[in-house]
């Protein structure tokens, strides 16, 4: 794999919290719910639109891929959808009580990868077996390891693009789990996922993204502007 020297700015976007309720209609014009503080609000509908209460479809949500080592060194992944870039080499996520939690708070040290369309079987499978029930699930998946040379965690092969991070917050709930902020500490990519001039070519990755309003997987799609350009043309006009 090549060390990329920089960070790159597109190595994921998205959602920094999500939720993720059940099937709950709304019914009449106003509803009482209970927010993360167990204050009543009053939600009141917005005319013209189907409403949904307290359901959130926050989009898009990165299908990130967590490595990390238990405290037999053996290796572990899991797919997480909360998380997202918080700064220019921190990433954030939120977990509940997992074994990868617990791998966090032993060795303060990570990998991430993401999922793509060539590997949505093995990285849903990561997301839905435990390491606490399958202990071997990174083998069974087919997948192998070498040991990250900046990090006490693992890097998955297979996976094209990974960032090796240390963990510099580990915020506790009661109930087990944690919100995590990581250092990225170095990021390095398979050759066959970069462009001429030695970036991260998106296109070639094909990472998925999790569609939380249908519960599927989509791929990243086409290019549809330039960052930093794409509204210059409404300041042309107001020029003119």
């Amino acid at each position: 794999m090549k060390t990329i020297s920089k960070i790159s700015a597109i190595m994921l976007t998205g959602a920094l919290l999500f939720t993720a309720c059940g099937n709950k209609e709304q019914k009449g014009n106003e509803a009482m719910n209970e927010n993360a503080s167990n204050e009543k609000i009053k939600v009141v509908e917005v005319e013209g639109r189907k409403n949904f209460s307290d359901q959130a479809v926050i989009t898009p949500l990165p299908a990130i891929m967590i490595a990390t080592w238990d405290k037999d060194n053996n290796p572990d992944v899991m797919m997480a959808a909360w998380g997202g870039q918080c700064g220019p080499k921190h990433i954030t996520f939120q977990l509940s009580a997992h074994k990868t939690t617990e791998n966090i708070r032993l060795k303060k040290a990570f990998t991430i990868s993401f999922a793509t369309k060539d590997d949505i079987a093995q990285s849903d499978y990561f997301g839905i077996v435990s390491a606490n029930e399958v202990p071997d699930k990174v083998a069974k998946a087919g997948f192998t390891i070498t040991k990250s040379p900046n990090v006490d965690a693992p890097i998955i092969n297979e996976y094209k693009l990974t960032l090796e991070c240390k963990c510099v917050t580990f915020d506790e709930d009661d109930r087990g789990g944690a919100r995590v902020v990581g250092e990225i500490v170095n990021m390095s990519a398979d050759e066959s996922i970069l462009d001429e001039d030695g970036k991260i070519d998106l296109g070639k990755l094909q990472p998925v993204i999790f569609d939380s309003a249908k519960r599927e997987y989509r791929v990243v799609g086409e290019k549809v502007g330039n960052a930093w350009g794409a509204g210059k043309s409404i300041i042309n006009s107001e020029v003119k």
